[in-house]
């Protein structure tokens, strides 16, 4: 039943860990925005210039991999996904709440991972739709 839990929470709960961590600590909000940009490392390019990457950078590259695997589930025509589709529509609507109304959410970064939300959303239904229209063809065909 673990495979019914969309992968897309697993970024959402790590922006909020980054998010409440700085909220609720001295910084504030303006801080928890800072540890998003701040690069944690760098890599020098060949071009001579430093490619810096921050925290919110790898919640995102993390976002996307799993949007990729999140795609492929949907594609499944198990029990299981229909779960799956549900867990994703609530998580969904706690993450536009969460963009909408809380501090520290209405960033850049949380409105593409709440667009990738979205898609996945929206990848499964069309691909259960697509899937069972193609059932009824298949099965309405003998006369």
């Amino acid at each position: 039943m673990l495979i019914a839990v969309p992968l897309l929470f697993i970024p959402v709960v790590l922006y909020a860990i980054v998010i409440l961590s700085g909220v609720v600590g001295t910084g504030g909000v303006a801080a928890a925005e800072a540890a998003l940009r701040d690069p944690l490392f760098s890599i020098p390019m060949v071009s001579g210039t430093a490619w810096n990457i921050g925290v919110g950078d790898l919640i995102l590259f993390l976002s996307l991999i799993l949007l990729f695997f999140e795609l492929l589930k949907s594609t499944s025509s198990q029990k299981v996904a229909i779960v799956n589709h549900a867990l994703s529509m609530i998580l969904f609507v706690i993450c536009l709440v969460a963009f909408l109304l809380m501090k520290g959410f209405a960033t850049s970064t949380f409105f593409l991972i709440l667009t990738m939300v979205m898609l996945d959303v929206l990848a499964g239904f069309i691909v259960t739709i697509i899937s069972a229209r193609k059932d009824l063809d298949f099965g309405g065909g003998a006369a």
